[in-house]
């Protein structure tokens, strides 16, 4: 994203966010919670269906990348009588009630939300039913398991003609298996107030004394923006495992997620420590969920610090609806869409023509140089690195 804070509202408190890509990427099987869209919203109560089916199964469409027929996604139009479609998605997928309207209003097609758990457990649930799968369309796997996702051939290649409103970083697959969709850094966040010493400037600085007991990360076993962190680490450091070692020795926390993390050992919430593994968009999520109007969040990014995730969408290989499939990815780079997205899952649109809310304007810190390891080196050494930090950290 989803870093750009990758965060939404979870409960009433002020700020209670919970990020999108914060959740565990502990792989195992769990109950699906689905959520009918029939011209309604995607997170109201009311709109709890009945559990889908796995539709049946087809044949990946190979070679060129086809284009949609939808006139109101880019395409032409639609025919009669489109059929619906289901959306996989994960735990911390959320939109405004109008923005999926929106998208039946245009096409005539309905969305049925299928929530799979964290982004681990729903690509490993998609791999299980691969060519016969749950849904039609796959929203919300990132860099982190873009490779996994990729080798078990999950995806239909389609180049959306709404492609070529976002930038080419943020374009990982040639093939177009996938869409980018979204983005978020994972980064250091620090309370500005409460730092024992000037604010750190480079990743290094995180192992020098003055900062012994202050920092609190989550295990890269069982978190999302933990494992993202260990992936800085890895990326912008000349010895990761040396600096891992650093950090124990200065006292570093480990929670198992990111609410223990931020809400748990950091100051934010009501902890004693300055620094936590968060999002670039946790700043200004601080102003928008202040208990009272702030003017200034009372806290600030290490952009040194900074790992890119970037979620994408991509028609499953399989499904019976593959032009309405199309139809909802177009739709996902328009501006209804993208600009929904920051203060529903506090994460950044990718496309060029999508505007921020102000308050990401006014207070969001963005790396212009962010961390990056290739997803084939992550799929490759994931369990490597994690275990060798285990072992540093925990050991």
């Amino acid at each position: 994203m989803t870093r750009p804070h990758s965060l939404r509202p979870r409960s009433l408190r002020p700020h209670s966010l919970r990020p999108r890509f914060l959740t565990s990427l502990v792989a195992g099987l769990i109950g699906f919670v689905v959520i009918v869209l029939t011209g309604a919203a995607c997170g109201n109560d009311d709109d709890v269906g009945d559990t889908v089916s796995p539709t049946d199964a087809g044949v990946a469409v190979d070679g060129a990348a086809p284009s949609s027929q939808y006139a109101a996604t880019g395409g032409s139009e639609p025919p009669a009588d489109p059929s619906g479609i289901t959306l996989l998605t994960h735990d911390s997928f959320a939109l405004s009630d109008e923005t999926l309207e929106a998208f039946t209003a245009q096409t005539g097609i309905e969305v049925t939300l299928l929530h799979a758990g964290d982004t681990g457990t729903m690509v490993s649930e998609a791999i299980l039913t691969a060519g016969n799968p749950l849904g039609d369309v796959m929203f919300g796997v990132d860099n982190t398991f873009l490779a996994r996702a990729l080798n078990a051939e999950l995806f239909e290649p389609y180049e959306s003609p709404n492609l070529a409103d976002v930038p080419d970083m943020f374009k990982l697959d040639p093939r177009n298996r996938v869409t980018p969709i979204d983005f978020g850094d994972v980064c250091i966040n620090y309370w500005t107030d409460a730092l024992p010493a000037d604010p750190p400037t480079a990743i290094e600085d995180l192992t020098a004394p003055e900062f012994a007991g202050q920092l609190v990360v989550q295990n890269p076993e069982t978190s999302s923006p933990g494992l993202a962190f260990l992936l800085a680490t890895i990326a912008g450091t000349d010895d990761w495992e040396q600096f891992w070692a650093d950090l124990a020795d200065n006292g570093v926390a480990v929670t198992a997620g990111w609410e223990d993390a931020y809400y748990g050992e950091f100051i934010s919430g009501g902890g004693d420590r300055s620094m936590v593994v968060s999002y670039a968009s946790s700043p200004p999520a601080e102003v928008i969920y202040a208990s009272s109007p702030i003017d200034a969040p009372p806290t600030r990014v290490l952009l040194d610090s900074c790992f890119r995730q970037i979620e994408f969408a991509g028609v499953l290989s399989g499904t019976d609806h593959p032009q309405e499939a199309q139809a909802l990815i177009d739709f996902m780079l328009t501006p209804v869409f993208q600009d929904d997205v920051p203060l529903n899952m506090f994460v950044f649109p990718v496309a060029n023509s999508a505007t921020l809310p102000q308050a990401f304007v006014d207070h969001a810190q963005i790396a212009d140089d962010p961390l990056f390891v290739d997803p084939a080196d992550i799929e490759a050494h994931r369990d490597e690195w994690t275990d060798r930090w285990v072992e540093i950290v925990l050991g």
